[in-house]
């Protein structure tokens, strides 16, 4: 760093210190953009006050007047349900860290600050601090609502006394995790994650012989506190010491994320944030030079991203389970939420066991190179995920329904014939979802109304089509009464899925281009 004191022609002259030369920067920036004026701030607080009064505080006085459901009725109780539900906050804020953390600035002022001779601790020390606060704030009123709302902990004193010491570790916590997520490598976070997971695991088996009296209730609350001081002490010495150049492209991948969300194109922004395939490019190829079949370039392909492919066979073996489950006992109650959630995450799955959905896209946009019909193309694009999808779900089911059976009112014909139909509602959802492309413009234009203009919700529903057709669908499949006409609903609603994706795709026929 070059010395405070510096000597000119003029004379000697004093260098600004280090805080005073980024808030200068900072101060040029922001009236280069333009300064938001006093107006902007208020109409910001009018939206919020009509907001809370009109939906927030109505909705949490009728929340508040229902009957909680978790009662706590001690102070052992109170501090081991809060410390277990510390560790999924844990493994959240862990994972928001890795896709969008703390230390993101701008493009152009990180690299204004990063070209300089200062030291990253003081333009990033003072963000990371108060983004730090931010999250711990707004997680602890969450928590605290959430306790307000689920529980019945502050209608006791002594209970509310030790439930307020883990809901402040927790928040500490979140807070320290995301910025760990983002400044640690994956095994560090993995091992944070398991370590979170192993304490919460003994909290919930030996919560209350530890926790019986008073003084144990208070040594089990304290724990999320204790664990987020270790966590923020590594965490912040390890943000001093980021890699600078990794966090200009994070920057900029952010920046280019941000500008496709507002811009209405959200699977765009998402698939900046996909893992980049690593080794085993020359697999993709046989010895003679010739590309491999379809089903040995989706394995190649499944086999670079690693993280991903697992990822997604984990949830579609999860959703197998619940689609199971969901289907043996029949229609309405629980079951149906069994059901709805293995079809959301069948769809996660579809998308994540194989990056084929991108080249299905290309081929069915892009103007044929290598000849061949663009359908048969898809098709072999398509076989891989399609195998894995029906392979792992269907085997999930059927071990699940043979464990099962005869427990249940469906048989295990009818289970399997309506499982059959959820995969084929989640691939053609899938389907529809990757074939988007740039936002319509017309989706852009007013839609009034007597109940008001609804071109918001039209937007909304094309940023998230794929998701609505795979809770909706499954929701009315798993109403019907016949596994047959259940069945024939799935396939119906797959094709719909396949014809609007073909027109998304600007093929209206079959027609090469």
């Amino acid at each position: 760093m070059r010395s405070r004191a510096a000597t000119t022609e003029g004379g000697p002259s004093v260098c600004p210190a280090p805080r005073e030369r980024v808030r200068a920067v900072r101060r040029r920036l922001r009236r280069a953009d333009g300064d938001v004026t006093v107006r902007d701030r208020l109409f910001t607080l009018y939206l919020l006050a009509l907001f809370a009064g009109f939906f927030l505080i109505p909705a949490l006085h009728a929340a508040s007047r229902a009957e909680a459901p978790v009662s706590l009725t001690s102070p052992a109780s109170a501090a081991n349900a809060l410390c277990v539900a510390a560790a999924p906050v844990c493994w959240a804020a862990q994972i928001a860290g890795r896709i969008w953390g703390p230390l993101l600035l701008p493009p152009l002022p990180l690299h204004v600050f990063v070209s300089t001779d200062l030291p990253p601790e003081e333009y990033l020390g003072p963000v990371a601090r108060r983004r730090l606060a931010s999250m711990a704030g707004c997680v602890l009123v969450l928590g605290g609502l959430g306790v307000h709302l689920g529980t019945d902990a502050l209608d006791r004193p002594a209970v509310a006394a030790v439930a307020a010491l883990p809901l402040l570790g927790a928040a500490a916590l979140a807070a320290t995790a995301w910025l760990w997520g983002q400044v640690r490598t994956v095994p560090e976070n993995l091992a944070l994650a398991a370590l979170v997971g192993a304490g919460g695991l003994t909290v919930a088996t030996t919560g209350r012989l530890l926790g019986e009296g008073v003084t144990g209730a208070w040594i089990v609350a304290s724990a999320p506190a204790v664990t987020a001081a270790v966590v923020g002490r590594l965490a912040l010495r390890s943000a001093t010491q980021v890699d600078l150049g990794l966090l200009v492209r994070w920057s900029a991948r952010a920046d280019q994320a941000r500008t496709y969300t507002v811009t209405g194109t959200a699977h765009h922004a998402l698939d900046l944030y996909r893992p980049e395939p690593r080794g085993l490019g020359g697999s993709l190829l046989r010895p003679d030079g010739r590309p491999r079949g379809p089903l040995s370039r989706g394995a190649v392909r499944a086999a670079r991203t690693p993280g991903r492919t697992g990822a997604g066979i984990a949830l579609t073996a999860a959703a197998g389970v619940l689609s199971a489950v969901g289907a043996a006992e029949g229609a309405g109650g629980p079951a149906a939420w069994l059901w709805v959630s293995g079809a959301f995450l069948a769809y996660l799955g579809a998308g994540w066991v194989s990056e084929a959905w991108r080249d299905v896209r290309d081929q069915s946009t892009l103007p044929p190179l290598f000849g061949g019909g663009w359908w048969t193309r898809c098709v072999e694009a398509l076989a891989w995920p399609l195998l894995v999808v029906v392979t792992v779900m269907a085997s999930a089911a059927a071990l699940t329904t043979a464990a099962r059976w005869p427990a249940g009112e469906r048989s295990p014909g009818e289970t399997c014939l309506l499982i059959a139909g959820s995969a084929v509602l989640v691939l053609g959802a899938r389907y529809l979802r990757e074939m988007k492309s740039h936002l319509p413009l017309r989706l852009l234009t007013p839609l009034p109304t007597p109940m008001g203009d609804l071109s918001g919700p039209r937007l909304l529903l094309w940023q998230f089509d794929g998701v609505v057709v795979v809770v909706v669908g499954a929701a009315l499949t798993h109403a019907m009464p016949s596994a047959a006409r259940a069945t024939g609903l799935a396939f119906f609603l797959a094709a719909c899925c396949v014809w609007a994706g073909v027109r998304r795709a600007g093929r209206p026929g079959v027609r090469d281009a």
